[in-house]
């Protein structure tokens, strides 16, 4: 079983890595600013952010992979959204990334040299 929880916690640790390097870009997060008021096409995109085509295929990628956006294709064109459930696995990691270990700098002296 402590097993099975280190690697879940070694997981939701490449996970947040993975998210916080996606929110690591000013472009990408006006990308997910725009998201905020609702699906958009990649070409309503394109103009609003004024980038090219493969700079925002770039970008959008980064976002999906994160899971923080989705993409659904319609004919030509993808439609991209804030994935909601992301954006509270990122509040829970922020929450508990800011909460006390438990642990005291007294508890840490007896593991030093």
């Amino acid at each position: 079983m402590f097993v099975n929880m280190k690697r879940r916690i070694i997981m939701e640790e490449r996970e947040a890595v993975r998210v916080f390097k996606a929110l690591g870009d000013e472009k990408r997060l006006r990308i997910l600013s725009l998201l905020r008021q609702g699906e958009r096409c990649a070409c309503v995109l394109l103009e609003d952010l004024n980038l090219s085509q493969p700079t925002l295929s770039h970008h959008m990628k980064i976002l999906c992979d994160a899971r923080l956006v989705t993409g659904r294709k319609e004919g030509k064109w993808v439609y991209y959204s804030l994935n909601a459930r992301q954006g509270d696995v990122l509040q829970q990691v922020v929450g508990d990334l800011m909460k006390p270990s438990g642990t005291s700098v007294a508890d840490d002296a007896d593991r030093c040299c």
